[in-house]
């Protein structure tokens, strides 16, 4: 598995582009002799029929990387210019592969059959919606998914029922002004200062809009205004991320946005548009699955407390399908996920691995 997760590294690739991580996927299949076919543009779905009839699990594990040049110093550091896996699904894949290799030779003792997942895209909240148009969740009784977590030690395991990863929006509000010169301003209508209010009026949403007892976050990641000092900008561009764990938070956010870009529009005099993207939906450990997952963490792992994380995830689309279950394992390293200098411990692909493979052998003698 360490051969594998280092092939991973040094050749990440974009997401929806992973062509030749989808070749290497294959080959490994291949070689070890599970059944599988390609997806388009990229991914893999396997099948290993187990010795008896019976239900279908599925566990899926994401392929793509992150544009971030890495700064690890690794000596098998990412070869691709500005790309890295910097969210660890290095990892992922090979703990999959390991586990399909376990699973395969243990494959007449399975009471049903196990669905192998290698998705493209998660980065982009495009993949698994691919995966599903694809067939690739066709007869899937219940479906398992983890992500690697560096605040955890390797060697553990968190999961817990009910929402765990939280929903995410994507926005983008352009407003437009009036350029002008920096020394006459009142013959100017500036889009920056209408910008700058707006970042300020958008979090009363979250403080003195929704209970206390609730949790929103509206961050905005990018404001883009002007082309020179002494100029005053015309036009200003801001995008930013919504996430939430209540539905019915998650639905008021959009007309909310709406009143407050009008609002600031009128008050500032300039036109402002609000494009608005609900990219992924929260993930929801369903109760009578996650309770058997987290039986199968305590044979294979430490199980350790972990709060729900504002990280998003397409998985969630598998869980509007069938019972789903989402954890953690401990990747244990001092930078965080989407850091240029992330390199998870290896150590956490025993894990990845073990944990996979005893979910299916329970979920499937238990079914």
């Amino acid at each position: 598995m360490v051969s594998l997760r280092r092939h991973f590294h040094q050749h990440p690739e974009k997401s929806m582009e992973e062509r030749e991580t989808t070749a290497f996927i294959m080959a490994q299949l291949n070689e070890i002799g599970i059944p599988h076919r390609k997806l388009s543009p990229s991914g893999v779905v396997a099948e290993i029929a187990g010795g008896r009839p019976g239900k279908t699990v599925a566990l899926r594990a994401d392929m793509d990387a992150l544009t971030i040049q890495e700064e690890t110093g690794l000596p098998f550091a990412s070869e691709a210019e500005g790309l890295m896996h910097a969210c660890g699904h290095d990892l992922h894949m090979a703990g999959l592969l390991g586990a399909a290799k376990l699973l395969w030779q243990e494959r007449q003792s399975l009471g049903g059959n196990v669905r192998l997942i290698f998705q493209p895209g998660e980065e982009v909240g495009k993949g698994a919606k691919a995966v599903i148009e694809q067939g690739g969740m066709e007869g899937v009784d219940m479906v398992f998914g983890m992500h690697n977590m560096p605040s955890l030690p390797a060697g553990t395991v968190a999961g817990s029922v009910g929402p765990v990863f939280s929903a995410a929006d994507y926005f983008k509000i352009t407003i437009q002004g009036k350029a002008g010169h920096g020394a006459t301003p009142e013959d100017a209508i500036d889009a920056t200062v209408a910008a700058s209010a707006l970042v300020m009026n958008l979090q009363p949403l979250v403080s003195r809009e929704i209970s206390s007892l609730e949790s929103l976050v509206i961050t905005v990641g990018q404001l883009h205004s002007g082309t020179r000092f002494n100029i005053i900008s015309g036009e200003s561009v801001l995008e930013g991320t919504v996430r939430s764990f209540n539905p019915t938070i998650h639905d008021m956010v959009p007309a909310a946005m709406e009143r407050v870009v009008e609002g600031i529009a009128r008050a500032y005099r300039v036109e402002a548009k609000l494009e608005y993207d609900k990219v992924a939906k929260a993930c929801v450990n369903e109760e009578g699955f996650t309770d058997l997952c987290l039986k199968s963490a305590g044979k294979v792992a430490q199980v350790a407390p972990e709060g729900r994380q504002m990280i998003a995830e397409d998985f969630s689309e598998y869980m509007q399908l069938c019972p789903g279950a989402f954890f953690l394992y401990g990747s244990g390293c001092e930078y965080p996920l989407h850091s240029d200098h992330f390199a998870g411990d290896e150590q956490a692909l025993i894990t990845a691995c073990a944990m996979y493979a005893q979910v299916a052998v329970d979920a499937l003698g238990q079914i």
